[in-house]
Formats: C-alpha cells, sequence, structure tokens
C-alpha cells in the first residue's frame, strides 16, 4: 500500500480524498494555489505545498510543479481527483516515467477514451451500442451536409476533445448545419486547442443515465449500478440520482452488461464511468467514458455502501476487486450547491461566504471545503458544495432533501439553493417524468417570489 498520497486538485475532492486516506493510514500531500491558501483541504492534509498564483494554467494545470511537489514532499503516488490534469495522458506518462504511481487508467486508456471518435469506434467493435452519426471526423461542411440527409435531422455536432456541453451544436435542418458547423469549430479550439468535430443523430427527450464501473489490474471488470444525472443546464449537471426513476431491472441488466464490456474492451484499470443516453422506448447508446472518479460518485456511495475512493486506491496499488456487481438498496439524491445567480443565467457568484449552516440529521451528507469567512474565488468551478439525502424510497429521499434545504443556509453569496428547492416541489421531478431539456420547461423563475431573488 502506499505511503503518501499527493492529491493534485482542490477544494471538496481534494478534501475527500484526504478523509479516506486517513481512514486507510496513509499520509496525504495537499497542493494549492495562492488562491486556496484558507481552503479545508490545506488545513486537513499533512503536508501542503503551494504551487502558483490563482490561474489554473500556473498552478492546478501546471505538471512540472505538481511533479516537484511530489519530489520535495517523497509521495509515492498521484490522485488527480477530477477536472484539470484527471483525464490527461501526458500527466500519467510523465507520473510512471518518475516511478510514480498515477491513481488511474493507463495513459493508453485515457487517450482511447477522450477521444471520442476513437471511443466511438472501440465501442462499436466491443458490441455496444451507438448513436448513429460519422464514422470518423468531420472534414468540411459538405461531407456534413451529405451525412446528416443520410442519418435524418436532427443530428447534433460534437468536438471530438469535448466536455461540458463546449463544441456541441443541435442542427434542426440543413439551412443551419453551416453557420452551426463554423460555431462549434470555434467553440472547440478555444477550449480543447482542438477544432475536429464528429455527427451523431439527436435523441429528442433522453435520459442522461450513467454505470458506474471498476476494474482491476487482471482485466476483472465489475458495475456499481447507475445514476439518473438528466437534470442539466447547458449539458452540466446539476441534480443527480441512483437509482434512476425510469429504470428497470431488465434495463440495468442490459446497460450493466454493455459498461462492462466497455471496460473489459480496454483492459480498464481504476474506478470509471460509462455514460449512456436512453430514449423515451429505453433504447440506450453509448455517449462517452470517463475515466476518472465523478462528482456525482458520492450518490453511488450512498446506495451501494462503498467507498469508492478507497475502492480507487486499493486497485492502483495491486489488489484485485470482488468482481461482484451491485444494485442498489436504498434511493439517493445529490444536489449540486453552486455559488450562481439563478435569475442572471446561473452566473458564477463568487465572493465571502458571511454566514454558512450545512444541513444535518439522519440520511443526509454534505461534502464540502468553505465554511463561514471562506472567500469563493472567481478562478475555479463555482461547485462550492455538494448535498447527498438518503432514504428508503425515492418519496422519502425528496422530502428529505427539501428539509435538508430548508436548512442549508448560506449568506453572502447567491447560490442554487433556491433552485434546487423548487425542482424538488416539481411536480414532473416528483413524478420521476423528465429528461434532460427538463429546464426548458421549468421556469422556475416564474414560481419565486419577488422577495426571493
Amino acid at each position: 500500500m502506499f505511503k503518501k498520497i499527493l492529491i493534485a486538485n482542490r477544494g471538496e475532492i481534494a478534501l475527500r480524498i484526504v478523509r479516506t486516506c486517513k481512514e486507510m493510514g496513509i499520509k496525504t500531500v495537499a497542493v494549492y494555489s495562492t488562491a486556496d491558501r484558507e481552503s479545508l483541504h490545506v488545513r486537513f492534509a499533512d503536508e501542503a505545498v503551494c504551487i502558483g498564483p490563482p490561474s489554473s494554467a500556473e498552478s492546478y494545470l501546471s505538471i512540472p510543479k505538481i511533479m516537484a511537489a511530489v519530489e520535495i514532499t517523497n509521495a509515492d503516488a498521484v490522485h488527480p481527483g477530477y477536472g484539470f490534469l484527471a483525464e490527461n495522458a501526458d500527466f500519467a506518462e510523465v507520473c510512471a516515467e518518475y516511478g510514480i504511481k498515477f491513481i488511474g487508467p493507463s495513459p493508453s486508456m485515457i487517450r482511447r477514451m477522450g477521444d471520442k471518435i476513437t471511443a466511438k469506434e472501440t465501442m462499436i467493435a466491443a458490441g455496444v451500442p451507438v448513436i448513429p452519426g460519422s464514422e470518423g471526423a468531420l472534414t468540411s461542411v459538405d461531407q456534413a451536409l451529405e451525412l446528416a440527409k443520410g442519418i435524418g435531422y436532427p443530428v447534433i455536432l460534437k468536438a471530438t476533445a469535448g466536455g461540458g456541453g463546449k463544441g456541441m451544436r443541435v442542427v434542426w435542418e440543413p439551412s443551419e448545419l453551416e453557420a452551426n458547423f463554423d460555431m462549434a469549430q470555434q467553440e472547440a479550439k478555444a477550449s480543447f486547442a482542438n477544432d475536429i468535430l464528429y455527427m451523431e443523430k439527436y435523441i429528442e427527450e433522453p435520459r442522461h443515465i450513467e454505470i458506474q464501473i471498476a476494474g482491476d489490474q487482471d482485466g476483472k471488470v465489475c458495475h456499481l449500478s447507475e445514476r439518473d444525472c438528466s437534470i442539466q443546464r447547458r449539458h452540466q449537471k446539476l441534480i443527480e440520482e441512483s437509482p434512476s426513476p425510469f429504470m428497470t431491472k431488465a434495463l440495468r441488466k442490459k446497460m450493466g452488461e454493455a459498461a462492462i464490456k466497455a471496460g473489459e474492451a480496454i483492459k480498464y484499470e481504476g474506478v470509471g464511468t460509462v455514460e449512456f443516453l436512453v430514449d423515451k422506448h429505453r433504447n440506450f447508446y453509448f455517449m462517452e467514458m470517463n475515466t476518472r472518479i465523478q462528482v456525482e460518485h458520492t450518490v453511488t456511495e450512498e446506495v451501494i455502501d462503498f467507498d469508492l475512493i478507497k475502492e480507487q486506491i486499493k486497485i492502483a496499488a495491486g489488489i484485485p476487486i470482488s468482481g461482484k456487481n451491485y444494485e442498489p438498496t436504498m434511493h439517493a439524491i445529490e444536489c449540486r450547491i453552486n455559488a450562481e445567480d439563478i435569475w442572471n443565467d446561473f452566473r458564477p457568484n463568487p465572493g465571502l461566504i458571511k454566514s454558512f449552516h450545512s444541513a444535518k440529521g439522519h440520511g443526509v451528507r454534505v461534502d464540502t471545503h468553505v465554511y463561514a469567512g471562506y472567500t469563493v474565488s472567481p478562478y475555479y468551478d463555482s461547485m462550492i458544495a455538494k448535498l447527498i439525502c438518503r432514504a428508503q424510497t425515492r418519496e422519502e429521499c425528496i422530502t428529505k432533501m427539501e428539509r435538508a434545504l430548508d436548512e442549508f443556509i448560506i449568506e453572502g453569496v447567491k447560490t442554487t439553493v433556491p433552485f434546487h428547492k423548487l425542482v424538488m416541489k416539481n411536480e414532473k421531478f416528483r413524478k420521476g417524468d423528465f429528461h434532460t431539456g427538463f429546464l426548458n420547461d421549468f421556469d422556475y423563475k416564474a414560481e419565486m417570489n419577488e422577495k426571493d431573488k
């Protein structure tokens, strides 16, 4: 087992990793930018190293600075968390060159799943259902027009190196394709330094359902059930739950088997997530694979009573997995608490947190790195906490979440708490009748009183 792990990340996920390492008897090293000097992950790690100014490029994304921190602290492994360098094959390669264990898959696995065209080709070869679309990169607008005619509108253009909804455009008719092609290319180039696009059939009113998997160094892969991540804005998740209210036993079995095939196809090592779009007829299609721990891993942990960070570390240390497939025994819902102004299109709202009282009680979990007196930085993601509730049934879980949201007090910055309260009361959400376009039909502003602004 590792003696000391450096956590190449920040915020709540860094603190989350520190906690599990302490329980495993492993020393931890936090890295931080000058903007994160007062963050809790810095306070609770055994050691902390400042790696630069607030800019991510000069701190959390700087491989030389992180490797220097590894060297001066004698860490023997690196946990990348999520975001930043978590799916950076070059970083994993550098770690291997220096004899430092990267807690995650190999560089080749990251590369194969990181490029969406290669990932799709791999899934087709493995017999995993994929969305009809281009067999490779699009080379011109004319090619895209011809392909769209065969697939049938609507279609969606996507960046091969994409994520977070960047470089993505839905096209409803031929006259819209050229302009959307240019916009998607420009956005992809700006976001990923790669403007290559591909095309898929656009699935209307889909569910976004993902399967958590784990694979060990012997090539054994299992699944740990599903999460429904359909409540989104601009392709970014806001609420996740498990089990999905749309799931059936038969569908879970099929999707679980497909996710295992995906992992076995690349001999996946570590924990990862296979993401699917599921249409209203319960046909499912591979979307992408995330070769890292996810923000919403906590939902899975709550419904199967399993520490996924611990499993990551054990796999990286060469300990085999059990190979058991899991089904949820409880229901859990996670609300992402972001420092955002929901009255202004979820615009980030950084600033000083003057008062902070997190929800508590049986079956209530809060993962956060902030506190009263903490300043939310404008330099990073706006998520400041995750509120997770667990209960025997979905109905009980929603009721518990309503109570917990009422109890969650954050003053000084605007947050998404009021938005989540309204979602919990929404009739369609309560019935489980929703899809990824939920926010298009949910006029939450009209449902809020002027005094709640």
